[in-house]
């Protein structure tokens, strides 16, 4: 086996060997104490400074939601010429039946966006969404699919989104995380932590789930009995030590995500209390969000926890909507209109509240808001009244970050089946959020395994009719 100077250094362990490794890295810089999450700046000037994620969980339906198909009223209960029944998901409980939309659409704002009767505030956003609703993507099965809509890739291992993120322009935050994700109440979605995860990057990069009540990340606040004090003193020793391995072992260069991790640690016990107390919003904003409110309050509480995220610098924010599985999630097999009734009203309060809220603040020019799940729901029936899986054609919209509103961009077919005017992939839509973070999907590459990887890998495209 082939050894490089570095390693021969290591190996000779003292005299002229540790003086000289100890030159060499010096001279490579590895023995200054690096911070992984040290803002960088971009490729390019940014529109956006960070992310807000509203992951509606499960998939909710294009064609009851945002992209209203007649033909599906005139072709009810009857089959439709395009339907295969390969795109099933529920083989035995999906046929080839068109089911009409339960709701009615109206159009909203001056630019005349037809939503569902089922997001009555945020109708009042018309002209400020750019509703995408010529979105496709890979697989009809939840897990490989919001695995693709988290990081690209249908199989896991890969660093989310966030990581991407957070990798490319580091925190602005010294005393939060870079990346956080607030979960349903109801429990995490499918594939639970691979979905923030930073996959073959540091752990330094990974996304830092905040609980819903109590303290906001477990462990963090120190034992009773421990000052402040007498803390920092034992994370000085902890870092000396540390920091010495580090200078004998550069090969591990976990060490100084390690430190940091610490250090940040430490400084949250403080931050992120103050930050989750919403008790120091005024009774009016908190009202806003619906927090007084049974069916609003826990979506709420994230919603306006997001915006008090991004307020204080963190990059990317992740709001899941829909819990664990099933009728908890937007996951309508059974009963479609049941279903996004709950989940509608859950939601549609408290992200009008936050457009509202960031529109106030003038922070909505500098945060991209995103909506959307990992697929839609399919044209035809199931069981009836429910919809199965389906990722062939479906809605996301952006708001903000120097988004272009009040537009929709692609379509659809007469029956919402297919993708098929302007169609936008997971990568377009990745590549396009990069973009307006200053960030060229192409140039942000991490080397693992002998090879640049990309959140885009071998596509993706600037959809640059989406940007004001």
């Amino acid at each position: 086996m082939r050894l490089n100077r570095r390693q021969i250094l290591q190996q000779a362990g003292a005299g002229f060997g540790a003086i000289g490794l100890r030159s060499l890295l010096a001279a490579d810089g590895v023995l200054k104490s690096t911070n992984p999450l040290a803002p960088r700046a971009p490729h390019f000037a940014p529109k956006a400074k960070s992310v807000i994620f509203l992951f509606m969980y499960g998939g909710p339906s294009h064609v009851d939601l945002f992209d209203p198909k007649p033909e599906l009223a005139r072709w009810h209960g009857k089959p439709i010429p395009v339907w295969k029944k390969e795109d099933a998901f529920m083989g035995g409980k999906t046929k080839n039946v068109a089911m009409q939309s339960c709701y009615r659409f109206a159009k909203h704002g001056q630019s005349g966006i037809e939503m569902a009767e089922t997001f009555p505030n945020l109708a009042r956003h018309a002209d400020d969404l750019c509703v995408i609703r010529s979105m496709h993507a890979e697989s009809n099965n939840h897990g490989p699919a919001i695995f693709q809509m988290n990081t690209g890739f249908i199989q896991p291992g890969r660093p989310s989104m966030g990581s991407w993120v957070t990798y490319g322009l580091g925190s602005e935050s010294e005393n939060l995380p870079a990346f956080v994700v607030l979960l349903d109440h109801q429990g995490a979605p499918v594939n639970g932590a691979l979905n923030w995860s930073n996959g073959f990057m540091p752990a330094a990069y990974q996304g830092v789930p905040f609980r819903s009540s109590g303290e906001p990340i477990a462990y963090l606040t120190p034992p009773k009995n421990v000052s402040s004090s007498q803390q920092r003193a034992r994370l000085d020793l902890l870092r000396q030590w540390n920091t010495e391995y580090a200078e004998a072992n550069p090969a591990e260069t976990a060490l100084a995500a390690r430190i940091n991790a610490y250090e940040l640690a430490f400084r949250m016990q403080m931050s992120a209390s103050e930050c989750t107390d919403l008790s120091r919003e005024p009774e009016s904003v908190r009202k806003m969000y619906g927090l007084d409110n049974k069916v609003t309050a826990h979506f709420g509480r994230n919603c306006l926890l997001a915006r008090r995220l991004v307020d204080r610098g963190v990059r990317f924010v992740q709001v899941y909507s829909g819990g664990n599985e099933g009728p908890k999630a937007w996951d309508a097999h059974d009963d479609l209109k049941k279903n996004h009734d709950l989940h509608c009203a859950e939601t549609d309060g408290p992200i009008a509240a936050l457009l509202d809220d960031l529109k106030i603040s003038g922070m909505l020019d500098s945060t991209l808001v995103v909506w959307g799940g990992e697929f839609g729901r399919s044209p035809v029936a199931e069981n009836g009244k429910g919809r199965d899986h389906h990722p062939k054609g479906f809605t996301m919209w952006m708001a903000g970050g120097g988004i272009k509103g009040g537009q929709v961009y692609g379509a659809t077919d007469e029956f919402g089946y297919a993708a098929v005017e302007n169609k936008v992939s997971v990568p377009d839509l990745h590549a396009t959020m990069l973009h307006q973070l200053g960030l060229d999907h192409e140039q942000l590459t991490y080397r693992f395994t002998g090879r640049d990887y990309r959140l885009t890998d071998v596509s993706g495209e600037v959809v640059k009719a989406l940007l004001s």
